[in-house]
């Protein structure tokens, strides 16, 4: 990884994104971009990768690394139409591998796109109206919505500010439009103005999210930005603003951590745009842009402290926060199967392991979700498909009188054997090999294998139906939020992890270091003997993650509580 000083060098020099992205693309000698433009590359929404498993393979043959594109797309909350499913599913299947994924922050990737490929993939992904600007990058990124369905009404509200202040924390460059889509260009990129970005854009990434109490299924603390809905009798009242959260770490460097958002306070909803401006441009302006390790958002409250944050913030957005509104999480992972909504229409649920979309032995997921979505697309006015935070899909608004051609759809493709155990339904695993650079162990791949054992564990003691979150890390970076998981396995080397315990399951406590640096035996053998205290010792309704910190197995880490909660 570049140092944050040439980081902050070529976002200065790179005339508003476009660096010689153009060029890269146009050489024919390689299957990569330029070292810089690979950095550029994305704040357009993706990423250069290679094939890690042919690696040592090409680099024997003297070939170049198997290079290859993630590309992730900008769907705020989720949200896409079922002509827009459609729309996705063909690019999928003409130019990526292994399907779609559903991201943890409800957004879609595309895999294993090769470079000749990448224009024409990003312009497939437009013509579904979809795009990927700002999906990755030193800039605000996908924003999160929370999906349960229960007051529709709501959900509809929240869901169209989020929108909202999504395009309206874009950048303003014309670079995306220029390189991928053929757009007129500027005679001088200098005459463009980026009013929130400035010249170098944000010290790092920066993610916001709208949770909707009593659900807390996007993880609200662990976002850089997080509002949280109130609502009285159905109405949204406004939101409960918190700030600072935020997964990432490095192993072994004590100065990056896992932290969870502190309360900024209340505000009305026609707020929410010009505080989370104000959020935004104080980072940008008060971020560490010497070491990059430590400039994600909340660092730069614990170096300024959240009085003066929180003043400045008021000040910039001309904007008072109130005391906070009373507010209760009750858990943060997805519901499962039929729902009704305020409006008489209904939502279905659906598992997706590890948020991977493709048809293989165990479940057609691809062409089923293919078939229901061009069912609704001819039949349902409205109906949506909502990519939760915990890799799932929610068909939603679908008519009462389309439920039986929807469930016959889910059951000839095999949709309804998904889910199984509360294990296997609420696990989350990252993509982490053989694509990601960063990772340092399996994740994905890993999940099922993981899943088998640990439910064989819990059903030797009689907690097989015991509601329990395992999420699965390739590195410490936490896009499987890990550090949020009752049990998390965070990737240290091939084959080891850091085996984490602890957090609870309303996504307000951390988990804590039980083992490191451990083998899937060793870590077997610990879950096994506290899955043996917990069925001896629980008490009534006790989950996992509390019961470990009661009994002094896990440290009690940084937790967030308020007196309403």
């Amino acid at each position: 990884m570049a140092d944050h000083a040439s980081v902050e060098d070529l976002k200065r020099a790179s005339r508003r994104l476009r660096g010689t992205l153009l060029e890269s693309l146009a050489d024919p000698v390689t299957g990569a971009l330029r070292e810089g433009d690979q950095t550029l590359l994305k704040y357009h929404g993706s990423y250069q990768q290679d094939d890690r498993d042919l690696r040592e393979e090409r680099r024997r043959q003297k070939l170049e690394p198997a290079w290859q594109f993630m590309i992730r797309t900008r769907t705020p909350g989720g949200v896409l139409t079922p002509a827009q499913w459609l729309g996705l599913d063909g690019v999928a299947s003409r130019f990526a591998e292994r399907g779609l994924r559903i991201t943890t922050r409800q957004a879609i990737q595309f895999h294993g796109v090769i470079k000749r490929e990448l224009k024409p993939t990003l312009q497939a992904i437009n013509a579904a109206l979809i795009d990927t600007i700002a999906a990755c990058g030193d800039v605000n990124r996908n924003v999160t919505v929370g999906v349960n369905p229960d007051e529709t009404p709501l959900h509809a509200a929240v869901w169209a500010q989020a929108a909202a202040l999504s395009e309206h924390l874009l950048p303003r460059t014309r670079a995306y439009h220029e390189i991928w889509l053929d757009g007129e260009k500027l005679a001088d990129s200098g005459e463009e103005a980026e009013p929130l970005y400035g010249d170098t854009y944000l010290p790092r990434k920066f993610k916001t999210g709208f949770a909707l109490p009593p659900y807390n299924d996007i993880d609200v603390f662990a976002q850089d930005l997080g509002f949280i809905a109130i609502a009285e009798r159905g109405e949204l009242r406004g939101y409960d603003v918190v700030a600072g959260g935020g997964m990432g770490a490095t192993h072994g460097d004590a100065a990056t951590y896992p932290r969870l958002a502190r309360m900024l306070g209340f505000i009305a909803p026609e707020h929410a745009i010009a505080v989370a401006a104000a959020v935004l441009t104080v980072q940008r302006d008060w971020g560490d842009r010497v070491q990059r390790k430590r400039a994600r958002l909340k660092y730069t409250i614990e170096t300024h402290g959240l009085d003066a944050f929180r003043a400045e913030v008021e000040r910039r957005a001309g904007v008072r926060f109130a005391p906070p509104a009373p507010f209760r999480f009750i858990h943060n992972g997805d519901r499962f199967g039929w729902a009704p909504g305020a409006d008489g229409r209904l939502h279905l649920t659906v598992r997706i392991l590890s948020g991977r979309v493709r048809d293989d032995a165990g479940a057609r997921v691809q062409s089923g979700l293919r078939a229901i979505a061009a069912l609704l697309d001819a039949q349902a006015d409205g109906a949506q498909l909502r990519l939760t935070p915990n890799q799932n899909l929610t068909i939603a608004n679908v008519p009462a009188r389309l439920r039986d051609a929807v469930d016959a759809r889910v059951a000839e493709h095999g949709l309804d054997r998904a889910g199984g155990t509360p294990l296997r339904q609420a696990a989350l695993a990252c993509v982490a090999l053989p694509t990601c650079a960063l990772a340092m162990a399996e994740a994905e791949r890993y999940l099922p294998r993981a899943v088998a054992r640990i439910d064989a564990l819990l059903d030797r003691h009689g907690l097989s139906e015991s509601p329990l979150h395992l999420r699965i890390s390739g590195c410490p970076n936490g896009c499987s939020r890990p550090y949020l998981g009752e049990i998390a396995l965070v990737g240290k080397a091939p084959g080891r992890y850091n085996l984490m315990l602890g957090a609870d399951h309303r996504g307000q406590r951390l988990n804590a270091l039980h083992l490191e640096n451990a083998d899937e035996d060793a870590i077997l053998a610990a879950l096994d003997s506290l899955f043996a205290r917990y069925a001896r010792e629980r008490a009534p309704g006790e989950r996992f993650g509390d019961f470990v910190v009661r009994a002094g197995v896990a440290a009690a880490r940084e937790t967030v509580e308020f007196p309403f909660a």
